[in-house]
């Protein structure tokens, strides 16, 4: 009984969860533009208005950039630290990585305003670099998370093979440790992908007016009532999260990365 019971209430919460994705799914498929569900007369006729709009795929381009970006720069600012905290045991990486953990304490709306003050202080706005390097800054405690659990995995018995054979620490770096935690880093980088690609306070703060990434255009559109376009780009959002989780259950240890116990 308790199982059923266990798994009956897990059921439940998953129809809660998907049933607002379900909803918005079938609406975009109406041929009218109504907000009506079951659809009726189901089409794909808002899903070629959207892909034939060069304000909806400029948005969307835009938020591709900046989310591949972001995912770049912040691994090229998480591996050093990460590197450094695990072979060194230092303090100073210890404090980076605490201090890069603190944008998770804070709302999205004072991060905002701390990065549009910044930019402005430096007379550099509007820019979509602006975007890149905040949501780099925002979000680099996931590949740091990340890198840290894929340290704590290695085998130092590896590295310490690699330098009875003679490497340097270079070569240990290149030959050992960039293998085993490829893994790791691909599945940071794809958090931060995710992330930034469906952030819009921080986005709209420091270069909203001048680079619209997809969530403020459907925020925008919002403004002019229910256009049957904004579920189509919903459904993009929910398309690039199952191809980024799937994509990391593929390479990585999903439950680990999402902070379950180490095997």
């Amino acid at each position: 009984m308790r199982a059923a019971a266990r798994r009956l209430f897990l059921v439940l919460i998953a129809v809660f969860l998907a049933a607002p994705l379900v909803v918005v799914a079938g609406v975009s498929f109406n041929r009218e533009p109504r907000m009506t569900f079951p659809p009726r007369n189901p089409s794909w006729r808002w899903y070629g208005v959207f892909f034939s709009d060069d304000g909806w795929t400029a948005a969307l381009s835009h938020s591709l950039e900046i989310a591949a970006l972001a995912a770049l720069v912040s691994i090229t600012i998480a591996l050093p630290i990460a590197y450094t905290r695990w072979r060194y045991r230092s303090s100073v990486a210890g404090w980076l990585e605490a201090i890069a953990r603190l944008p998770f304490l804070l709302p999205l709306i004072v991060l905002g305003i701390l990065f549009l003050a910044f930019w402005s202080w430096l007379g550099h706005v509007g820019r979509i670099e602006n975007t890149i390097l905040s949501h780099a800054v925002v979000f680099v405690g996931l590949p740091l998370a990340s890198l840290a659990i894929g340290f704590r995995s290695i085998d130092p018995a590896y590295v310490e093979a690699a330098r009875t054979m003679g490497a340097r620490g270079g070569d240990v770096f290149r030959t050992v440790l960039v293998p085993l935690l490829l893994p790791y880093a691909a599945c940071g980088m794809i958090f931060v992908f995710i992330l930034s690609l469906n952030e819009y306070i921080i986005a709209y703060l420091v270069a909203g007016y001048e680079v619209e990434t997809l969530p403020i255009k459907v925020f925008n559109s919002l403004r002019m009532g229910f256009q049957p376009t904004m579920c189509v780009g919903a459904m993009v959002f929910v398309a690039v999260g199952v191809l980024g989780f799937g994509a990391i259950a593929a390479i990585g240890d999903l439950p680990k990365l999402l902070g379950g116990r180490l095997r």
